[in-house]
């Protein structure tokens, strides 16, 4: 029988998540209308240890909601924030089953090894160490049961919690960002997509050294299992230890990592979890997980730019062609200064033409004091619908950021964004990204039809 988005599949999902999300709806709504008093805290901490136990998608979206300032209140997201991708491995039965179902029934010969034991349990699957006949050291990446019903099942039990949400604070409309997170979690149940998005970043950091990407093995990938070449590597947090200037390596070769695809090609790695990174003795990075990509207009990573420019040169009339470019609408005098805020934070280490680490002066996590003024200010001002691609590149900018905090990494921002955009040609971008994603076999998406040809 083809595993999918079954009915009963979905029923048996609800059952498991509703007390969770039901919950969190719930005492937010008596909190707003009722008049009860919640302790958001010890709420949260539960919603953690609920989430924690589940396997699939919702844990994801928990600690992707957590990295979008302002998404959810403080009190949660500094608890789902905590949330890490370890539930559960699936066990050597089942792991023999699925293996058989997506390679045949004699898939063990085509691997000279393979463990039994999983090396990493993730949200969406599992990863096991095995080796190829030629040798080559293996990541079999394989999806746990029914992912397709948990996703559909925790997408509508998310659109409910996030509707409460939205009733009880209306800074944020928040269906785009549903709509943007479901696009993209269904995206990461295809891992034939995924091996597209590895093969497109191999060719995209090919000049970069330092980065490296795994290689995939297509004649050992599905779609629900992906193959790869396994990359060694240390957690990055182990890294946060090592001298001032090692970090600073790392840092850049970050940087590079995740900006060049986007000034170059107009895609950017949408997943900054910290697990998704590992460094190498050379100060190189590895990066994995490749399900959650994000591909751009070429009009919006122009955007991007150009509001840097505005911000610079105080020019009010770029920078609302900037907004205007992303997808917002109908924004006052007051909104754009609401938004420039938040603007102006992320773009400030960009601005200054020296060594510096990347948030100075403020103390906790990365842009959540700013984050808390400009939603109270836009609250104030009618609230705002975030355009979909902002969801995800805002996201991106928080996450690396955070990234870089840990690493208390001191180099030259200003110098690193120059160097990747001042021959920046929108034409030129808009043809590339169309070729590379091509030879790619980056597989085109119903809501990306915007993307130039």
């Amino acid at each position: 029988m083809t595993e999918g988005n079954s009915f009963a599949g979905r029923v048996r999902r609800y059952a498991r998540v509703s007390t969770t999300m039901g919950g969190l709806a719930a005492r937010l709504a008596g909190a707003r209308y009722l008049g009860m008093s919640v302790d958001r805290a010890r709420h949260a901490a539960e919603l953690k240890a609920s989430l924690g136990g589940i396997k699939g998608p919702l844990m994801k979206v928990a600690q992707l909601l957590a990295t979008v300032p302002e998404a959810l209140p403080r009190e949660y997201a500094g608890e789902f924030a905590q949330l890490q991708a370890n539930a559960p491995p699936m066990g050597w039965t089942f792991v023999k089953r699925r293996m058989a179902s997506e390679l045949g029934p004699h898939w063990e010969n085509r691997f000279r090894r393979f463990e039994r034991t999983a090396a990493r349990a993730a949200s969406l699957g599992q990863v096991h160490r095995a080796e190829a006949l030629d040798g080559r050291l293996l990541a079999c990446k394989l999806q746990y049961p029914d992912m397709a019903s948990a996703v559909e099942a925790d997408l509508t039990q998310l659109r409910f919690a996030l509707g409460i949400y939205e009733r009880y604070d209306r800074a944020v409309t928040m269906s785009e960002i549903h709509q943007e997170i479901s696009a993209r979690l269904r995206e990461e149940l295809d891992y034939l997509r995924e091996a597209a998005h590895l093969r497109f970043y191999r060719v995209a950091l090919a000049g970069e050294r330092h980065v490296h990407v795994p290689e995939v093995l297509p004649e050992l990938t599905s779609r629900r299992l992906l193959t790869m070449t396994w990359l060694e590597g240390t957690p990055l947090m182990e890294a946060a230890k090592a001298p001032l200037e090692e970090r600073n390596e790392i840092a850049r070769n970050l940087f590079h990592a995740w900006y060049l695809p986007l000034y170059n090609y107009g895609v950017i790695h949408g997943d900054p979890h910290l697990g998704n990174y590992t460094v190498r003795p050379d100060r190189g990075v590895n990066l994995l997980d490749f399900g959650c990509v994000r591909v751009f207009r070429a009009a919006f990573v122009k955007g991007v730019i150009d509001l840097y420019h505005a911000l610079d040169r105080e020019d009010e009339a770029l920078a609302v062609a900037a907004y205007e470019s992303w997808g917002f609408k109908n924004l006052s005098h007051e909104m754009i200064e609401a938004l420039n805020r938040w603007a102006r934070f992320l773009y400030a280490p960009l601005m200054e033409d020296r060594k510096r680490r990347i948030q100075e002066g403020v103390k906790g996590a990365y842009g959540h004091e700013v984050a808390e003024e400009v939603h109270a200010e836009i609250r104030r001002l009618g609230g705002v619908r975030p355009p979909r691609e902002f969801v995800f590149m805002d996201r991106a900018a928080i996450g690396l950021g955070s990234v870089f905090m840990h690493l208390k990494a001191e180099v030259n921002w200003h110098r690193m964004f120059h160097g990747l955009i001042d021959d920046f040609d929108v034409d030129v971008l808009a043809r590339r990204q169309k070729k590379a994603l091509k030879a790619a076999g980056v597989p085109a998406r119903a809501d990306e039809a915007r993307v130039e040809a």
